[in-house]
């Protein structure tokens, strides 16, 4: 089985990343590959509750979050200094993640296979 793990940067709704981070998340999980998610920078913006997308004109792909564990995701890692730098809590967050250090980070991604960044 085939380590993969995605990475969110960009904010959820200015570009398609977001939406084509997470259908290949999904898409990948379909097919039996080990998948993780990491949230860093304005990425985490992604996980933030109560977000209304449809209000400026954009598909609220984020509800697809909860179908993670559906899949077997079950690695969601999140930026402590990204936390940090934006004044998150992880209760603003719709998921359950896990906190990782940058140096946790990098420990994850040695053990994957593939990395992907959006």
């Amino acid at each position: 089985m085939k380590k993969l793990c995605i990475i969110f940067r960009q904010a959820p709704h200015g570009t398609a990343h977001g939406r084509e981070g997470l259908d290949l998340s999904l898409l990948s999980a379909s097919f039996e590959q080990e998948v993780s998610l990491i949230f860093t920078d304005e990425g985490l913006l992604t996980l933030l509750k109560n977000q209304d997308p449809e209000s400026i004109g954009c598909k609220d792909y984020i509800a697809t979050l909860g179908a993670l564990s559906l899949y077997d995701i079950d690695t969601v890692l999140v930026c402590q200094e990204s936390m940090q730098e934006l004044g998150l809590l992880e209760a603003n967050f719709r998921i359950a993640v896990s906190m990782a250090t940058a140096t946790e980070i990098s420990t994850h991604l040695a053990s994957v296979d593939e990395v992907i960044v959006f």
